[in-house]
């Protein structure tokens, strides 16, 4: 005998609930919280989610990731300058709402907080930032070969650079908001890619 069919989409429903998470935090996260937002009953929820919350967060991480990384690497290939595209990339994280600059970066904040509790959480936001320090680190690596970057670090090294860039300014948006200050910040830590 079949089960019901499911009468909400898995996806949107976990779109639904990283809100939540990303607003709250795991931790402070009610069940109640994030039923409300996904709406769904709790049967349904343990139905799709047999792990509970963990579960859900793990899968929310993961899909938020998987988004966030395939409009990146679309968009950068896409680019006419992708050493262009990368500053672009950074400087428009001065441009963000004060909403947007106190949440921070869904991934670095799993990793943050939950890095020591658990180890798959770790390594999904570890894995897409990993891909981010990947794809600069060919770009940097393609820009020198073709003589448009006169920089001559390891392009390894100014990868990390940029990715502990990305990471510092979700940190730091949160103390300073202002755009000018911001761009300051990120003009001057691009001054690499020169």
């Amino acid at each position: 005998m079949a089960g019901r069919p499911k009468i909400f989409s898995e996806q949107q429903a976990i779109e639904k609930a990283t809100e939540v998470f990303w607003d709250k935090c795991y931790d402070a996260a009610s069940s109640d919280e994030l039923l409300a937002a996904m709406g769904i009953g709790k049967g349904s929820f343990y139905l799709s989610f047999k792990g509970g919350k963990q579960e859900l967060y793990e899968r929310s991480i993961a899909q938020f990731a998987d988004r966030f990384y395939n409009s990146f690497a679309e968009r950068l290939a896409k680019a006419p300058n992708q050493l262009v595209f990368i500053r672009q990339f950074f400087l428009s994280l001065a441009e963000a709402t004060p909403q947007r600059c106190i949440r921070g970066c869904y991934l670095g904040n799993a990793l943050v907080q939950l890095s020591e509790k658990d180890e798959r959480v770790r390594a999904i936001a570890a894995q897409l930032l990993g891909n981010l320090q990947q794809a600069f680190t060919k770009v940097i690596r393609n820009a020198q070969q073709s003589g448009e970057l006169k920089n001559s670090t390891d392009p390894e090294i100014l990868g990390w650079h940029l990715s502990n860039l990305w990471n510092g300014i979700h940190v730091t948006r949160r103390m300073q908001q202002s755009p000018e200050v911001l761009r300051s910040l990120m003009e001057l830590n691009l001054r690499v890619l020169e």
